[in-house]
């Protein structure tokens, strides 16, 4: 048996690879704060009776939300084609209508 049978689905195997690309740029993040200590934050945290639970809400809040913006963009750049070099959004719509266009002339 394979150790994780959705990930033989590709966009599962997308999603799951820029949700973990998020985290990793969220844990990075969280660990520069602590580091630089803007602000005092670092010694905010762990003046704290209970710091693990300020730094799991800080960093749960940084991977929903850089972990989401992976996985919209890589979702969003789906229908780009790289070699029609043209620059500006809108594209993935027009080909998807092109596309859908051509299916109905050919049944």
């Amino acid at each position: 048996m394979a150790p994780l049978p959705l990930l033989r689905i590709p966009l599962f195997r997308l999603l799951a690879i820029n949700l973990a690309i998020g985290a990793g740029t969220a844990v990075l993040l969280v660990g520069g704060l602590l580091w630089l200590d803007p602000g005092h934050l670092r010694e905010l945290i762990f003046a704290d009776r209970e710091p693990g639970i300020a730094l799991l809400v800080l960093l749960g809040s940084f991977v929903v939300t850089f972990g989401s913006a992976a996985m919209g963009s890589a979702i969003m750049l789906q229908g780009r084609k790289d070699d029609d070099g043209q620059r500006g959004g809108g594209h993935g719509s027009r080909l998807a209508v092109q596309e859908l266009a051509r299916r109905r002339h050919t049944h």
